[in-house]
């Protein structure tokens, strides 16, 4: 039987007051049943999301730079710079990517370093993608593992940064495309403080059209791809 090759496990998009945007899991493969089921369930990528902010902030407090203050002191101000890369191991089998935008918009992508056989491997054939939008968790239909994805690609430990680079792009594309829409109005999926304090609602993204592009860039991500 081919070895295993990474696929995508959970596309994550993280607003710029850290509040949840949008959600889609994927299906990876068992090799025991010889079936593809997500590893985890919405609420527990979600919280693997969530745990990734404090990575985020860390890099940014990094990066930052000294600044003056009034009184004579100094404090270091962020520098959001886009920088994506490996956020965190999760356990042997995902690991947490992430990418930042020079807004605050944060694209986080879940790899499964066993999650997919190369085309041809069979096992299963492709699977429908789960995405959690405003009303709770759906599922929607994906169009399947993209043909001749990974072909040829090496099954192993560890993937490049790099390798992620082509899926970040193409969230942001979706993304841009996303707010380029009249109707979509970005300050109404924030968290807002009303007067007098309390919790704001901030909405999820429910367009259609980009959990569509959501699911079709996660189930044609293999190493090796190189445009989506």
């Amino acid at each position: 039987m081919a070895a295993a090759i990474p696929s995508i496990a959970c596309l994550g998009v993280i607003g710029r007051n850290n509040n949840p945007l949008h959600i889609t899991v994927f299906p990876s493969y068992d090799a025991a049943t010889n079936t593809r089921a997500p590893l985890r369930t919405p609420i527990q990528f979600s919280l693997l999301l969530s745990s990734t902010l404090d990575v985020f902030e860390a890099r940014a407090r990094a990066g930052g730079h000294p600044q003056q203050q009034p009184g004579g002191g100094s404090s270091t101000v962020p520098i959001v710079t886009g920088d994506f890369g490996l956020l965190h191991a999760v356990d042997e089998r995902l690991a947490a990517y992430g990418f930042e935008t020079n807004t605050g918009v944060r694209f986080v992508a879940v790899v499964d370093m066993r999650g997919r056989l190369p085309a041809g491997g069979g096992g299963g054939g492709g699977g429908a993608a789960a995405t959690l939008s405003a009303a709770g968790a759906g599922a929607g239909p994906g169009p399947g593992a993209g043909a001749g994805a990974g072909a040829g690609v090496r099954g192993g430990v560890g993937l490049r940064e790099t390798e992620l680079r082509v899926v970040f792009r193409a969230m942001q594309t979706a993304y841009v495309r996303l707010l380029q829409n009249p109707f979509y109005d970005p300050d109404e999926h924030a968290p807002l403080v009303p007067p007098g304090g309390g919790a704001g609602g901030g909405k999820r993204i429910t367009s259609r059209k980009f959990a569509e592009e959501m699911r079709r860039i996660g189930d044609h991500w293999a190493p090796g791809v190189v445009s989506l």
